[in-house]
């Protein structure tokens, strides 16, 4: 077997895929980090911080997902700041990021690398 860049890292099985509803957050603690992980209908999984970065909440399980074009968004669910999923990229506050952690499914689990995404 041949390792890609994508392999490489520690990762950490965190729930089955249908453990998981689409556009619905949930939150995993891993290594004393808060993670919200989100399966989208397309059937991609992203992980994120669940800290918010405007507020410091942990909330971002709780977020309204949606979109921008075709980038899947998270806006957190306390003043609404608006996140690219992909990229952890502020869309209504530039200076604004969210932390983003690689996600993957193998056999059918969820697993989510704490290595920068």
């Amino acid at each position: 077997m041949t390792l890609t860049a994508t392999d490489v890292g520690v990762w950490h099985a965190v729930c089955r895929l249908d453990e998981l509803e689409p556009e619905w957050g949930e939150a995993a603690l891993l290594d004393g980090q808060q993670i919200a992980v989100f399966l989208l209908w397309d059937g991609s999984v992203h992980a994120v911080s669940n800290r918010d970065p405007a507020t410091g909440s942990f909330v971002m399980a709780r977020g309204i997902v949606g979109s921008r074009g075709d980038r899947p968004t998270i806006a957190s669910p306390l003043h609404k700041q608006v996140y690219d999923l992909v990229t952890g990229q502020g869309l209504s506050h530039p200076e604004l990021c969210l932390p983003v952690h690689r996600a993957r499914v193998l056999h059918s689990a969820v697993e989510i690398s704490l290595d920068a995404g």
